[in-house]
């Protein structure tokens, strides 16, 4: 972000914060001091544009990484309610069907991402072919 700091004296870079940071376009303007109108032109240009979605996919990312440090506890508190033979026997379902389904989904994952590298590999090796 400091490219566009060195542009615009920093304000730019205060403006991608704030729309981090704020509920929405017009709360980020006034916590800045700047137009709504003015950021809304600033979010219409493309280094802008690419600057803030590069922001929000670094903040997503740190979302993601917090989600997989709880992924060991969701497990464990899902496989408790399951097995506890207090539960409900509905609640132990809805356990066990949640435990089935994001394994499958994790097992889908792995397989698309092996599929994809390969495919990757395979176009690298095609290019170098072609030359």
């Amino acid at each position: 972000m400091s490219q566009i700091g060195e542009k615009s004296g920093g304000k730019r870079e205060a403006a991608i914060l704030a729309l981090l940071a704020m509920r929405n376009v017009e709360e980020a303007a006034r916590s800045i001091g700047i137009n709504v109108r003015t950021l809304y032109r600033w979010m219409k240009d493309p280094e802008f544009d690419a600057l803030y979605r590069a922001a929000k996919r670094a903040a997503f990312g740190q979302a993601i990484a917090r989600l997989h440090h709880l992924c060991s506890a969701a497990v464990s508190t899902l496989g408790k309610v399951m097995v506890d033979v207090a539960t409900p026997p509905s609640t132990k379902v809805r356990a066990a069907e949640s435990i089935l389904g994001l394994a499958a989904k994790a097992i889908e994952i792995e397989d698309l991402d092996a599929r994809l590298k390969a495919l990757e590999v395979a176009t690298s090796e095609n290019k170098g072919d072609l030359r």
